[in-house]
């Protein structure tokens, strides 16, 4: 279905005829709305899987029990004359009574063989009581818990009583002797199968039932009663396992009609072929058929089981037909049980629904138990009659003629109409009547490709599809169809067996059991597969050596790891994702594996994808090289060179762009954690005690003080909408914001601090017990240690650590992971947070236990190799401690209990500020998941534990090294392999031409032309002045930044670290939600993303961070889409400066651009730059850095504006420089042009969008400059007011705003003019405006947005009649 490309993206539906067609937007592509961004990345919840046969049984017994007496007849049957006479197709009065009585018996046999030939048979013909009762045990004691049949045929004897007694005879045949149905089930035992074939059955079925429920309830008193005579007998075997079949009602006699059989139901079970042909020509419509007699009927050529003959496809249709009507009709558990359950069980059951149409019509109705539902008006026997009508109609030519057998249309036309049931249907209805059919169809090499690709489509329509095909039967079919050498089938196998996998994933060892793993590395490995198959089959393969040894041993004799290798570099980037995935299962704690990926220097090859400019595949690899590192074998020298190679490779992605490649980049380097656990205790040792001993400047003291304004922390602003409104991001940052460290718990509390000193620290049995023990949420090391430890490592040398060579790379692993605890996406610093904190542990205990001993004592080398379980960690700690002591750089010598007091009685303190605290954090309450700390009491003593923690001293190392590697995943793999569970085949809603999504994105784009054709009209018509204020309110926080939405009337106003979005149509605020960055940093940019379609905010901190966010402004949830550290070396000196102190501060003094950052919608590239020496490019669609472009200048970046037609990007430094880089050149050549004008701090450079477009900058002192990026100098200069500290430029209307110091803003023209000067707030009780802190026009309106200092905001506009 290939539509016409401009046609499906065309929006031309519905427009008015003067609105001119606006494509602009239909081909701007969107950034972040990817799958891996709009849907949470975990596994398909997994459906719980019936199809599987828990207990498979086999009908091994069959016990045939026949009281014919023939030729007396009973007395309580008074027989019609001509009469049915016929048993098992003989006529008993055709020979000697004996004789016939051996006769039937064998035909009997025969025809139940046909259906069992394993079984045992054992006849019992015209027996006594005691042969009942010797047969039934001897075969019940053979079956042992296998299934036996009882086949009851009392057409010699009298009907059974309502008793429950059928009837046999004595020895000399002279009385008929009742047998009770009680005795008959305590020799049969369970589970049996019971055939009774006599009039008035249906009592015998009665009987039993109730039987059954006496003997439960006599075991229920046995049980209580310990004297009752059955508490000493073995407990018989419950009776619900026992099936019945009957062949009429209590009060029914069997038909006597001359042309039937006697035994017409046992005809219909055992012969159903025979009888169903017979019964066709009884029935009136058969003189359509000319020339067919009954006597013909005996001829048909061919055997039962051979499908190409006409009787053999005949017994093959009425297969199909008796299973689909059972499906389509029973339960599904009914189903599994009676047709899927045993062989034998399911061809009685199937034959059953054909006794049930044939003997109703005489109107008689068989009994089953369990009952089934009516089936004998199916319109599937429609079918039937007219598959025998056909093959009937040929009779007459093949046998007097000897034409050739034309075969039935049956399944081909079954097949169409499932096709058409697929092509015609809606999502919810009910699942196709043909399914079981196409199971049949499998099995003929005709129909079988047709099959393959109409199941494959059928499957494709969800895990739904696959649990109902897998609950039909389909796996044997499809497992035994690997055998199969077709290359056609292929294809259509692979694609099947992906979607099977998909949703149940158990199926792994069947395939290696059958060796179907060998048909998947064929196809794999076959060139000459289109990309797609091979993915299907890595994916299948990296199923079946997921946490499955077999299934890994298998894979790696058959080559997998070779074949993947030959395709880590394939075209088709979901080929590569799945070839990574597949290695790092294969080799996942399965040695010899990883030890040929070695010898196939795999990981060096794996290397390459990891700047790969998918994000999944980036983060495939590095999953393959987590599991590498992570083997819990024992180490070589070679292995443990060959873990710090790929550690330090790894590590070379903690500034990657997308959250889902760091989550697994946190995983992996876990894995080396635990591998090297004792050398990193070491150097957790190592950083805490440095973290103690070195006082960092933290931003946080330095900057907050001497607050001029009030501070904006009052309670008096409402934030009720913040606090539910963040519960959604899971306590959003819980390390961060709630601070679950140990300095939430106030030491005080408990009363006075004498609870905690190191003396009684080491003596305590309760704290040694649970100190801080991950598992319980209380973090040892709060996100500030880990910060400041951070910072720590980054200006103070770490040389006093152990002096051995293979100690560097544990300790820039740690530095990583130190990074990535304080990432901006929450579940990044959240996975870090907690294996630093298990080491973090694990180091602090073991020097604990270590104090006790004599430090002097131990030896002092460090460990000759790492070892896995961590033993050494006491010489380790005890090396460390003595060379401490002697080395010069570690400061004062520790004192004996100084490694874990920096973690324990020095809780940092929050910093002590002159100014009012800060908000307090929030405490998500209203229906958020409240971290774990939050559900006992605030006043724990510090080291109790945890809600339900009952760990002793013993146990606790083996329960921490679990803790780091089994909690940590990261559902990657999982998430991928929802990619196969899901429609692949199905148009994506949003190309749906009749989809919501589609008919939204339509709305919004008419709404979109029509802002911009309204606008345009007024800033045509020139804006004379703007001072019409149409919107004033106080925000809650000072306003550092505002943007307008460009087409929908919000305007997003950030404060230091919170946004707030309100409608200024409607004045009214919208939402009020907490960005998440640390507290010494500030936003100091922001950008919509995709504001034509669906609008994302991004927001920039002057740490360099990113975050994008979604759902905000429409009473959802805002939640965070991603987040990474857009520029990672923002120059820490100059950061952290409060934004209304700098106001009346001169910009050049104290640095402190910040952020900034210039969004192309076009190229989905970011720019951005700031307190550091480059201009970062990002790929958003890649999510990954694509370009540095150097400044060449020693200043900070101020402003950036970029232009994608051009490929220029136009920078403002704080030196008063403009420069002119142009992205296509390399980094020595790409600053084409620098102009040095203006004397000082750059408050804007803009570039305009037009081909001959102009650089507009203006500096701090006023002066606005107009370059053309060919001249060397500038074309025109204005100058405004001094003292600037804000201003913005508006793209379409040539008018420009500046808010200055002495608290107004003026408004200028292009010419320079002053259009308007706004000081008052108008009407506003006469209020002077604060000092302008930010100020934004609107980018298509002529609408001002001005913040002040005084928290207010407020938009002017141009007059009324204009607008």
């Amino acid at each position: 279905m290939k539509m016409d490309a401009e046609l499906l993206h065309s929006p031309v539906l519905g427009l008015a005829e003067e609105e001119e067609v606006d494509m602009t937007d239909w081909n701007l592509p969107l950034a972040f709305m990817k799958k891996r961004h709009t849907e949470k990345i975990e596994g398909y919840k997994a459906l719980a899987q019936s199809w599987r046969m828990k207990d498979r049984m086999k009908t091994v017994s069959v016990a045939l029990v026949l009281c014919l007496n023939v030729g007396v007849d009973p007395p309580d049957v008074v027989k019609t004359s001509p009469c049915a006479r016929l048993e098992c197709w003989i006529d008993p009065l055709s020979m000697s009574p004996q004789k016939a009585l051996e006769t039937i018996g064998a035909n009997l046999q025969k025809q139940y063989e046909n259906w069992q030939p394993r079984a045992r048979y054992k006849q019992s013909l015209d027996p006594t009581v005691d042969e009942v009762k010797k047969l039934c045990t001897s075969l019940r004691r053979n079956a042992k818990e296998e299934r036996v049949l009882f086949h009851y045929n009392g057409h010699g004897v009298p009907r059974p009583t309502v008793n429950g007694e059928i009837w046999v005879f004595n020895k000399n045949y002279t009385q008929y002797i009742p047998l009770s149905v009680y005795d008959l089930q305590t020799w049969m035992g369970s589970p049996s199968i019971f055939v009774y074939d006599c009039s008035n059955a249906g009592i015998i079925v009665k009987s039993f039932k109730q039987f059954a429920l006496q003997r439960e309830q006599e075991l229920e008193v046995a049980a209580i009663n310990p004297n009752h005579p059955l508490a000493q007998m073995p407990l018989p075997p419950s009776m619900k396992n026992c099936i019945q079949l009957a062949a009429c009602d209590a009060s029914e006699l069997l038909p006597m009609n001359p042309d039937l059989p006697a035994d017409l139901f046992t005809s219909c079970l055992t012969t159903p072929i025979k009888i169903a042909l017979r019964w066709f020509c009884m029935q009136k419509s058969a003189k359509l058929v000319p020339g067919v007699t009954l006597d013909l009927i005996e001829k048909i050529p061919g055997r039962l089981n051979d499908r190409r003959t006409p009787l053999g496809e005949l017994n093959w249709i009425f297969t199909a037909i008796t299973d689909t009507i059972a499906w389509n009709v029973l339960p599904r558990d009914l189903f599994q049980k009676l047709f899927r359950q045993d062989l034998l069980v399911a061809s009685l059951f199937r034959n059953f629904l054909l006794a049930e149409r044939i003997m109703r019509s005489y109107n008689c109705t068989p009994i089953s138990s369990p009952r089934l539902p009516p089936t004998y008006m199916h319109a599937m026997w429609q079918a039937w009659d007219l598959a025998v009508d056909i093959c009937l109609s040929q009779l007459p030519t093949i046998i007097e003629e000897g034409t050739a057998f034309r075969h039935s249309p049956f399944f081909a036309e079954q097949l169409t109409a499932f096709q058409v049931w697929l092509s015609m249907g809606v999502e919810n209805r009910n699942p196709p009547e043909q399914l079981p059919i196409v199971l049949q169809v499998l099995l003929s090499q005709v129909h079988r490709l047709r099959a393959l690709d109409l199941l494959g489509r059928f499957l494709d329509l969800g895990p739904w599809a696959v649990s109902l095909a897998l609950s039909v039967g389909i796996f044997p079919y499809v497992l035994k169809l690997l055998q199969s050498s077709a290359r056609e089938l292929r294809p259509l196998l692979v694609f099947i067996w992906a979607k099977i996998l998909a949703v149940d994933s158990s199926c792994q060892a069947d395939l290696v059991k059958d060796n179907g793993h060998k048909y998947f590395l064929s196809v794999l490995a076959d060139p000459y597969m289109p990309a797609e198959h091979r993915t299907m089959a890595v994916f299948i393969l990296a199923v079946i050596v997921n946490n499955y040894n077999t299934g890994q041993e298998a894979c790696l004799q058959g080559n997998l790891i070779a074949i993947c290798l030959e395709q880590l570099n394939d075209t088709h980037p979901l080929l590569r994702q799945w070839v990574a995935i597949c290695l790092g299962r294969i080799w996942q704690n399965y040695d010899s594996a990883r030890w040929c990926g070695v010898r196939d220097s795999a990981h060096e090859k794996l290397y390459s994808l990891l700047s790969d400019s998918i994000p999944e595949v980036r983060c495939a690899a590095v999953f393959a090289l987590g599991t590498f590192v992570g083997n819990s074998a024992e180490r070589t020298d070679h292995s443990t060179t060959i873990d710090h190679n790929v550690a330090m490779m790894l590590a070379q992605l903690i500034n990657d762009g997308s959250p889902i490649v760091r989550k697994e980049l946190v995983v992996a380097l876990s894995h080396l954690v635990v591998q090297y656990e004792s050398n990193f205790c070491t150097v957790a040792l190592q950083f805490m005690e440095e973290e103690k001993n070195y006082a960092v400047p933290s931003p946080a003291n330095s900057t907050e003080t001497g607050n001029i304004t009030p501070s904006r922390d009052s309670p008096a602003i409402p934030r009720l909408r913040s606090v539910n409104s963040y519960t959604n991001l899971r306590a959003a940052t819980t390390a961060r914001t709630l601070n679950k460290s140990l300095q939430n718990l106030n030491l005080n509390e408990e009363g006075g601090p004498a609870a905690f000193s190191p003396g009684n620290l080491s003596t305590s049995s309760s704290a040694s017990s649970t100190l801080g023990s991950p598992d319980n949420d209380e973090y040892l090391l709060s996100f500030e240690t880990i910060d400041k430890m951070r910072r720590v490592s980054s200006y103070s040398s770490l040389n006093s650590l152990i002096g051995v060579s293979f100690n560097s790379v544990y300790t820039q692993i740690w530095r990583v992971l130190l990074h990535l605890a304080a990432d901006p996406f929450p579940d990044v610093s959240d996975l870090a947070m907690k294996v630093l904190n298990s080491i973090a542990y694990k180091a602090t205990m073991n020097a604990r236990t270590q104090r006790i001993l004599d430090s002097g004592s131990l030896t002092q080398s460090a460990p000759a190799s790492p070892t896995s379980k961590g033993t050494l960690i006491h010489q380790a700690g005890a090396s460390h401690r003595s060379k401490c002591s002697s080395s010069p750089s570690s400061g004062s010598p520790p004192m004996p209990g100084a490694s874990s007091s920096s973690l324990t009685n020095e809780v940092p303190k929050p910093p002590v500020r002159d100014g009012p605290p800060a908000r307090p954090p929030y405490t998500p309450t209203l229906g958020g998941q409240a971290p774990h700390s939050q559900q006992f009491p605030r006043t724990r003593k510090m080291f109790d534990k945890g809600p339900d923690q009952t760990a002793e001293d013993g146990d606790e190392t083996a329960v921490h090294r679990s803790f780091v590697s089994l909690s940590l995943q990261t559902g990657l793999c999982d998430w991928s392999a929802k990619y196969f569970a899901q429609p692949v085949m199905k148009i994506p809603e949003e190309h749906d031409m009749e989809s919501q999504v589609r008919k939204d994105r339509e709305w919004r784009f008419l709404r979109n032309a029509r802002v911009r054709r309204q606008s345009h009209r007024i800033t045509q018509r020139g804006v004379t002045r703007l001072d019409d204020q149409i919107f004033i309110n106080r925000n809650p926080g000072v306003p550092s930044v505002v943007k307008f939405h460009p087409f929908n009337p919000c305007i997003a106003v950030a404060d230091k670290d919170s946004i707030c979005f309100w409608d200024w149509e409607k004045g009214e605020r919208l939402d009020y939600f907490y960005n998440g960055n640390p507290r010494y940093t500030r936003i100091t940019a922001m950008e919509y993303l995709n504001g034509h379609d669906c609008s994302l905010l991004l927001t920039a901190t002057d740490d360099g961070a990113l975050r994008i966010w979604k759902n905000f402004a429409d009473q959802r949830n805002p939640e965070m889409v991603t987040a990474w550290q857009g520029l990672s070396d923002m120059l820490p000196t100059t950061r952290g400066l409060a934004r209304r102190v700098s106001i009346y501060l001169d910009r050049s003094k104290q640095g402190g651009a910040g952020m900034v950052v210039d969004w192309e919608q076009e190229t989905g590239l970011l720019m951005t730059s700031g307190d550091v020496r480059v201009i970062r490019i990002w790929d958003t669609e890649r999510e990954m850095k694509v370009q540095d472009i150097p400044t060449g200048a020693d200043s900070c970046v101020t402003s950036l504006s970029c232009d994608p037609q051009r490929s220029l990007v136009a920078a403002g430094l704080g030196d008063g420089s403009v420069r002119v880089y142009d992205r296509r050149m390399g980094p020595n050549e790409c600053r084409v042009m620098t102009y040095r004008e203006h004397g000082a701090w750059v408050v804007k450079a803009h570039l305009q969008k037009e081909p001959e477009g102009h650089i507009i900058s203006v500096s701090v002192n006023g002066d606005v400059r107009f370059f053309d990026p060919r001249m060397s100098e500038s074309v025109n200069t204005l100058q405004t007011v001094k003292g600037l500290t804000a201003l913005d430029i508006h793209p379409q209307a040539n008018l420009f705003a500046c808010g200055s110091m002495n608290q107004f803003i003026a408004v200028h023209n292009s010419n320079g003019d002053v259009i308007s000067n706004i000081k008052y707030y108008d009407g506003f009780m006469g209020q002077r405006i604060g000092a302008i802190s930010c100020l934004a026009f609107h980018p298509f309106w002529p609408h001002l947005a001005v913040g002040s200092n005084d928290y207010y905001m407020s938009i002017y506009s141009a007059e009324k009649r204009l607008r």
